[in-house]
């Protein structure tokens, strides 16, 4: 998904030398290892990912970078194995919606941050109603896509787990050409999807565990 532009979460965020992260599904842990060396020897970067390869990969990209403020775990991130209040910011790319469970996730999210720490996500999102054979179309475009959320959905799931200051920022909207080219490429016909423009779009997702948390 980050090749079609979902967005780039370390960029969200002011991390801060001394800062513990969590990048939830961390993939090949390029953002575990920016993220580690922008909060320094002082702080850590963790990436939870539940898939062996990618953590083979991502351990050896850290091997590579010489980086050693970070940790691999191995994982789902409806069920993070870290303790309470143990990390400052979670950050993650495109990986929430792909959950079965996202209240579940974003409680977790919400348990393993300390009083006042932030969640600052890329993902994709809904907006407005989409047909559903136009859904079931666009689950076979992008797996990222399968289970978007609509905007207020993720705002009151974030609401629902303590979250504060909940805001989503949209970043790209995909559009009913970007699925046509997609589906044209594999050499599969997807039939009419100009319903979906306007849709599904990538955005920021930024929250806050209030302090008295």
């Amino acid at each position: 998904m980050a090749s079609l532009g979902c967005g780039n979460p370390t960029a969200l965020i002011a991390l801060e030398p001394g800062q513990v992260v969590l990048d939830l599904g961390s993939g090949g842990g390029i953002d575990v290892l920016l993220s580690a060396r922008r909060v320094g020897p002082a702080g850590k970067a963790y990436g939870l990912d539940m898939t062996d390869d990618m953590l083979a990969l991502a351990r050896e990209n850290q091997r590579r970078a010489g980086v050693g403020n970070v940790e691999f775990l191995k994982g789902t991130i409806e069920q993070i194995p870290l303790p309470d209040a143990s990390v400052d910011v979670i950050i993650s790319n495109c990986v929430i919606n792909l959950s079965a469970d996202k209240p579940q996730v974003l409680r977790e999210a919400f348990r393993v941050l300390r009083p006042g720490g932030r969640f600052a996500v890329s993902d994709v999102l809904v907006r407005g109603d989409v047909p559903a054979d136009v859904r079931r179309n666009m689950e076979l475009w992008v797996g990222c896509i399968a289970g978007a959320l609509r905007e207020d959905e993720y705002v009151d799931g974030l609401r629902a787990a303590g979250f504060a200051d909940v805001t989503i920022e949209p970043w790209r909207e995909y559009a009913a050409a970007d699925a046509e080219a997609y589906f044209r490429d594999a050499g599969q016909g997807c039939g009419d999807l100009t319903t979906a423009d306007g849709h599904f779009f990538s955005g920021f997702v930024r929250a806050r565990k209030p302090m008295e948390a």
